[in-house]
């Protein structure tokens, strides 16, 4: 298995981080539901806040965890030669 790269070490580092938002903005969302009430729209924001951080995480998880292959097109000179004709 290749290592990862230094952007996926960053994408999953950023996922982390996003799903600990995700659980603050959890916390904020019962705390103010509790103190405004469920229709307040402060309440609407931090749960929409929610659902917002847990996509970044997983894409940004998905993206930093993925064994990526090398994509670069590498040619010999014989291979060269030929896609000259």
């Amino acid at each position: 298995m290749k290592p990862h790269t230094t952007a996926q070490n960053i994408s999953f580092t950023i996922a982390i981080v996003s799903y600990l938002a995700a659980i603050g903005c959890l916390i904020g969302t019962f705390y103010y539901n509790s103190e405004l009430g469920s229709d307040h729209p402060v309440v609407a924001s931090f749960g929409a806040a929610v659902v917002f951080f847990i996509g970044v995480g997983i894409v940004l998880h998905v993206i930093g965890r993925v064994n990526l292959p090398d994509l670069s097109m590498k040619f010999s000179s014989e291979q060269r030669d030929n896609n000259d004709e």
